[in-house]
């Protein structure tokens, strides 16, 4: 015989516990640093740089430009939905959720032009497409046969609004002599040292962006 009603607790138990397994689980993969990132304030153009898996390009690319940084993209929007342009396999767009998660520990910051307009904004997705399907370029070379991260953000700010995100370097002021092995295999026993290319962290190195949004 039961005199007394069973405790509110009871029932709550049971998703108590489902709750604080899935917090748990998140915390322990980092999914907040997803989460806060969702939760922040995005615009149209922000470039989002995170760090790739790692991977004898990955790392060549870190090492080269002394950075923890390894990739970029551009956020849009498009149907009213949150993706990003991207050079990786080739130039394409991701939904936003999903370029956050294949970057490496869920880490993404995001850099934004001060003081673009709304017009400005607009004339992105049309410069992203002059692009789009492009293979990426391991070769970081400067024309538009193939096209590489942050060389797509670089182009479609240059042409389409006549912005110059960041400057181009040789690759022979760069650090490349840790990763000149890497380099050799790629680039058929040469070392391009007066290539000019844009690395992800070079996008930063200029006082006509802010940083608007960090993973900590």
């Amino acid at each position: 015989m039961k005199i007394f009603p069973p405790s509110p607790w009871a029932y709550l138990r049971p998703l108590a516990v489902v709750l604080g397994v899935v917090v748990a689980v998140g915390l322990y993969y980092r999914l907040d640093r997803i989460a806060l990132y969702l939760l922040s304030d995005k615009q149209e153009g922000d470039v989002l740089l995170q760090s790739l898996p790692h991977s004898e390009l990955t790392d060549a690319i870190e090492t080269a430009s002394e950075s923890p940084w390894s990739h970029c993209g551009i956020l849009v929007k498009r149907g009213g939905h949150w993706q990003v342009a991207q050079a990786l396999m080739d130039v394409h767009y991701t939904p936003l959720i999903e370029y956050l998660i294949q970057g490496r520990d869920l880490r993404v910051s995001s850099f934004r032009m001060k003081n673009l307009t709304a017009e400005q904004r607009a004339r992105l997705q049309p410069g992203i497409a002059k692009l789009l399907g492009k293979p990426y370029d391991i070769n970081y070379e400067p024309d538009d046969r193939k096209i590489y991260c942050s060389e797509l953000v670089w182009k479609v700010y240059d042409r389409e609004l006549g912005i110059h995100w960041g400057e181009w370097e040789a690759f022979g002021t760069l650090n490349w002599k840790p990763v000149e092995v890497f380099v050799r295999s790629v680039e058929r026993g040469k070392v391009p040292l007066d290539r000019m290319m844009i690395t992800p962290v070079a996008l930063t190195r200029t006082g006509k962006v802010m940083e608007v949004f960090a993973s900590r």
